[in-house]
Formats: C-alpha cells, sequence, structure tokens
C-alpha cells in the first residue's frame, strides 16, 4: 500500500515492528526479509523507489559502458583485417536508450512492494525520538529501524564548485562535450572516462593522491592507468586544485602540481571524488545515534553503539564497499539480524569489485599490500597475458593479471585482473575464495578451451 505523507493528516504515530528508511537495494533487502518473517513492515523514500543503482547509477552507466565497448571493438578491427570506417557515436541517442532501462523500474517495484504487504511513504524521514520519525508531519514509530539512505556526491570545498555536474548529470546530458576535465580519479570518473574517451571526447583527471584507486592493488591499478593514456586520456595526480573558472563557454580548473601551477580547460568538469553516505536531514542526534557527519558508529552486527533500535545498510555505511551486490547483502544480513538477533557479521572478502572500464579491472580479497600487512605468507603469480595465444586471438590492448596465493594451504588471498574478460572470470576466484577452492584444485579443474577462463590454470 503506498501512502502519500504530504497528504496526511497529523496524528498520532503509527506503529510497525520494522520500518526501512530508503528505498534501495539495502533497504528493500531487509524489508524483505522482515516481511517474509510475518514482521508488519513499512519504507521511506524521498526519491524514487529503486536507489541508485537501478535508476542513477550501475544499471544505467553500464548502458554507456556498453557503447564504449562495442567502440573498442571497432578499433581493434584492423588486427583482424576487416576494414572499417571511423565509428561515429549519437551520444544524444545513446542517453535516450539508456534512459529507457530507468523507465518504469519505480513502478515496478512499488508494485512489488504492496503485493508483499508492505507500506510505502513518499517523503523524507527525520528523528523525533528514538525509535520515532516524522514523515512530512505523519508520525512513524518501529521497534526496528534501518538507515539506508544511500550515498550522495562528495562535496569539494572550491570556489567554482557550483560549476561541477555530476554522475547524475552525466546521464541526462544531451550532448557529448569536445573535453571534459574529472576532478578526482574515483570509480565513477574512471568508468565515465573510459566511455567519453573512446567517444571521441578529450578526457583530463586530476587526482590528489599520487596514483588513481588507492585502495585497489597498485600493480592492477597500474594496468588501467597505461591502457588509459593509450586511449588518449591524460592522468595528473598529486593535484590540488584551488579554483574553477568559467571562461566564456569554457571552465578553467587552476592547480597546484608538485609546487607548479597549472590550467586545466574543459568545455565541462565533473566531480569524480567519489561519493560518500547521504545522512542529510536525518536529525540522528534526536534518536541519540552516534555520529560524526559522514559516518555512525556500529557494531559488528551493522547496529548503532548508541541506540539499539538502529541499524544501518547499504551505502550509508562508512566502511562498506559501495557496490550493489554489497548493498543488498547487507539489507539482507541486517535483517536477518532483525528478525533472529544479532548473529550474522559481514565479511567481503569473497565479494568481487569491478571497475568498468574498458577493458574492465576486477579484484577480490586482498591486494598484495594488504596481504603484506596481514603478515601472511603467499607467493605472488602476476602475469602480462597480452603476449598468450588467446590473448592475441582477440588482440587485447592490455591483458593482466595477479593472483595471491597463501604458501602452504594454497588458499587464493586475492585476485587482480584487468582485461581478458576480467569481469567475468574474476567470479571464479570468488567463489573458490567463499568455498575453500585452492590454487591447485582451481588449476586441476577442466575448462572449455579455448576461453579466457581456461587460462586460469596458468594464472595461479
Amino acid at each position: 500500500m503506498s501512502i502519500s505523507a504530504k497528504s496526511a493528516p497529523r496524528q498520532a504515530a503509527k506503529r510497525y515492528d520494522m520500518l526501512a528508511i530508503g528505498a534501495g537495494n539495502a533497504g528493500l533487502a531487509a524489508a524483505g526479509v522482515a516481511r517474509a518473517a510475518g514482521l508488519s513492515v513499512a519504507v521511506v523514500e524521498k526519491r524514487e523507489v529503486g536507489g541508485t543503482c537501478p535508476l542513477r547509477g550501475c544499471v544505467p552507466k553500464k548502458v554507456l559502458v556498453a557503447a564504449a565497448q562495442a567502440l573498442h571493438q571497432i578499433s581493434l578491427a584492423p588486427a583482424h583485417h576487416i576494414a572499417v570506417g571511423p565509428a561515429r557515436l549519437d551520444w544524444g541517442k545513446l542517453i535516450a536508450r539508456e534512459r529507457t532501462f530507468v523507465a518504469g523500474v519505480p513502478e515496478s517495484l512499488e508494485k512489488d512492494l504492496a503485493e508483499r504487504g508492505t507500506d510505502l511513504l513518499h517523503g523524507a524521514a527525520r528523528f523525533v525520538g528514538p525509535n520515532r520519525v516524522a514523515v512530512n508531519g505523519s508520525l512513524i514509530e518501529a521497534g526496528k529501524i534501518l538507515i539506508a539512505t544511500g550515498s550522495k556526491p562528495r562535496s569539494l570545498p572550491i570556489p567554482g564548485a557550483e560549476n561541477l555536474i555530476t554522475s547524475e548529470d552525466i546521464l541526462e546530458m544531451g550532448e557529448l562535450p569536445e573535453s571534459l576535465v574529472f576532478i578526482g580519479g574515483g570509480v565513477i570518473a574512471l568508468e565515465f572516462s573510459h566511455v567519453f574517451a573512446r567517444a571521441g571526447c578529450k578526457v583530463t583527471i586530476l587526482e590528489a593522491t599520487e596514483r588513481l584507486l588507492p585502495s585497489v592493488d597498485a600493480d592492477a591499478v597500474a594496468a588501467v592507468h597505461a591502457e588509459s593514456e593509450r586511449i588518449g586520456m591524460e592522468i595528473v595526480t598529486g593535484v590540488h586544485v584551488e579554483a574553477i573558472e568559467v571562461q566564456g563557454n569554457n571552465y578553467v580548473v587552476h592547480a597546484n602540481v608538485a609546487g607548479r601551477a597549472r590550467r586545466f580547460v574543459g568545455e565541462r568538469v565533473a566531480n569524480g571524488a567519489g561519493r560518500i553516505a547521504d545522512l542529510d536531514g536525518l536529525d540522528l542526534d534526536a534518536a541519540g545515534v552516534e555520529h560524526d557527519g559522514t559516518k555512525i558508529a556500529i557494531d559488528e552486527h551493522l547496529r548503532s553503539r548508541s541506540n539499539p533500535a538502529i541499524y544501518v545498510a547499504g551505502d550509508s555505511l562508512f566502511s562498506a564497499p559501495q557496490l550493489s551486490p554489497v548493498a543488498t547483502y547487507l539489507g539482507r544480513l541486517v535483517g536477518e539480524n532483525m528478525v533472529k538477533g544479532d548473529r550474522l557479521t559481514p565479511d567481503y572478502m569473497s565479494i568481487p569489485a569491478n571497475v568498468y572500464t574498458v577493458p574492465a579491472l576486477a579484484s577480490v580479497g586482498m591486494s598484495e599490500a594488504a596481504a603484506k600487512a596481514s603478515g601472511k605468507i603467499f607467493e605472488v603469480k602476476r602475469n602480462d597475458m597480452r603476449s598468450w595465444r588467446s590473448a592475441r586471438t582477440y588482440a587485447e590492448t592490455v591483458a593482466f593479471a595477479k593472483v595471491i596465493v597463501e604458501k602452504d594451504s594454497k588458499r587464493i588471498l586475492g585476485a587482480h585482473l584487468v582485461g581478458h574478460g576480467a569481469e567475468e572470470v574474476i567470479h571464479l576466484f570468488a567463489f573458490a575464495m567463499r568455498y575453500g577452492v585452492n590454487a591447485e584444485q582451481l588449476a586441476a579443474t577442466g575448462y572449455g578451451y579455448p576461453r579466457f577462463s581456461s587460462d586460469l590454470k596458468f594464472m595461479v
């Protein structure tokens, strides 16, 4: 049942067993578990039902990535002795196609909630007590409350920051700019940069740290960095951005790089500094929730340390990977803890993460640096596979694998791939890590040949 909170009269609080604030992957997953257990459940959402991934993130973005992959394949045609003319992307029609993947999603999810007997309230939730929230004048009380409000672009304290566009703006951009500057070299910036560069846009990435994606294995990132520069992207690291200035039809980014003043010009300038938890307007203090403005203090069960009625899941968590499958996993985990008591704790080690550059970077488990920090004794199997027959068959421009194997047990501690079907092959490593299949067993398994997966025995 959908309730219009704006039109509801002021009245005594309506009571539920469980309330999810946020109707994205985490909120919907937790609500589903609670409702299946027979609890009375309500979900509050201030935007469209569905959240970032299906509406403003991974799903529509992947439509653009698919186009970039097609352009990449066309660029490889001469290696197969196929003569083709210059490929031209109709950006406006691509965006129109991307919009079709979003259309109807909120309505479908709302129907699903109604069929499950979950109440949906449209509006922004604000805490007015330890287990009470106000939604546009209506009071809701719940025994357990999940904060699953997702994330928002990280704000940049730079003069002229109001000129920055976000990933949401890009997904609705009707025309392809001639040049684009990303301030920040995070996952979202890299993925969109490969789309724009392959579409013919001049792309510049300005990253504050000394390398891109500092939390990802350094060698894998280096492979992506090199491929990015090969397709014409300019990547500058160690950048301190000082201001963004409007200059005619362009924008000028003023920066300091290694003590030198630099200027970077683009028709558009985008915020590529990543995303942070969206806790705006919740008034966590009114609920007695310990926080520092950007992250909520939680225990190992994702429960608030100061208010036992409240849990946190999805991108609202400061420490969790910002991935759609992770949000769903954490939502289900919280739902189970709400229903059966705090028994479950999250484990991210065998959950793969893909960066959809073209070709893609895929990782699971520990980086080499993390493995060293853990004190484990391990071997590193590092391969540039471009000379392998399988890579040459498809004229791969980058094909890199790095697998970290514990020395005695042969357990796989981590795998990091670029190209060579990375976004699919990584799941074999994830499966092996999740179910205790060691490197020797993985190598001894039979695979269809010749495929990228069949090279796995040489990677480990």
